[in-house]
């Protein structure tokens, strides 16, 4: 693994736990000191995916999401936006289109993107919170997917209705059981792909992929009826509404330390960052959607947005990074695809 040594990027105002800054004289955060700790520096490669979030509404306000989405939010992409960055896709064709949000199936634009992906031969993907296929308007969402042959992301961070309750909210797993349901009915799980997505519950790292994977399948099989592709782990973010809870809780700086001493060089070549470009409702580019939700804006002399961006010219580009990059390289690591190493 081969890596270019680069300038920090990184807000020098990003401390380390207990407010002290950990390598002073670099204005290093933790993520960029244990970085250099292994003498690797990230650099974007080639790109693979568009991750497109349409807008911040929401069916459900969950207390992990980084994205802070719920019912009364507003922010949603506009029909300029979403005809310039259709345009962009039919001009550069990524391997991978990702729809996210808030709910993502809620923007007037998703079938739109859908299509225009699968127009370009591009992989689509839904990432799908399940609960927005019991809403009324949207029963609509199983049979279109299947149609399009979209590969559905679907948030289910465990198979016990008490935990994903407490996480998600009341009566959220039975309406992610009954949306499951109706999606086994039309092929998601044989014919089609449909990958779960586990988050701890609290600040603590995810168990082995494998092993939950295990334990979900046979969980939801046996009860349920249940079958799905991949089960994929996911760090909680310390972002949004979890941040708040590690403070008012009184665990951020264990949260962080365990993040930091659990630091793997191994997921480094696998982290999302080198071969995605996010982009927010409003086009504009990041490196992830991580640094998406903390306005981390990709520039080239000022603020970039997808329409002005060449992908060959951001290949050994530098990557944005902040202390939040710590929960993507802890353990097995992290990212939107599940665990890294």
């Amino acid at each position: 693994m081969i890596f270019h040594r680069f300038e920090s990027r990184s807000d020098s105002k990003l401390r380390g736990i207990n407010g002290r800054r950990i390598y002073p004289a670099f204005r290093m955060n933790q993520f960029e000191a244990r970085l250099a700790q292994h003498d690797i520096v990230l650099r974007r490669g080639q790109l693979e995916t568009l991750q497109i979030n349409v807008g911040r509404k929401c069916n459900q306000a969950c207390r992990h999401c980084h994205v802070d989405a719920a019912p009364w939010r507003t922010e949603m992409m506009t029909d300029e936006v979403a005809q310039k960055v259709g345009d962009w896709i039919d001009s550069h064709r990524p391997a991978v289109v990702d729809i996210t949000g808030g709910a993502p199936e809620i923007s007037e634009h998703f079938k739109f993107f859908v299509e225009k992906g699968r127009g370009v031969g591009a992989n689509v993907i839904d990432r799908n919170n399940l609960t927005i296929i019991e809403e009324d308007e949207f029963g609509w969402l199983p049979e279109y997917l299947a149609e399009n042959e979209v590969e559905v992301i679907a948030s289910l961070p465990c198979y016990s209705a008490e935990n994903v309750n407490k996480q998600r909210g009341n009566g959220v797993f039975d309406k992610s059981i009954s949306a499951l349901k109706k999606l086994n009915a039309v092929g998601y799980g044989t014919e089609h792909s449909i990958h779960l997505v586990y988050n701890p519950l609290g600040p603590k790292l995810p168990g082995p992929q494998a092993e939950l994977e295990a334990d979900y399948k046979e969980a939801l099989k046996n009860e349920f009826g249940i079958v799905f592709n991949n089960l994929l782990t996911i760090t909680n973010q310390p972002i949004a509404r979890f941040a708040e809870d590690l403070r008012k809780q009184e665990k951020w700086d264990d949260y962080l330390e365990l993040l930091v001493n659990n630091f793997n060089p191994g997921t480094i070549e696998k982290l999302m960052c080198r071969n995605t470009l996010s982009i927010g409702y409003e086009g504009e580019v990041y490196d992830c959607d991580f640094n998406q939700m903390l306005g981390m804006q990709l520039k080239n002399g000022k603020p970039l947005y997808l329409w002005d961006a060449e992908p060959g010219r951001l290949e050994g580009h530098g990557i944005q990074t902040g202390i939040h990059c710590l929960a993507c390289t802890a353990g097995a690591g992290s990212s939107c695809t599940g665990a890294l190493a």
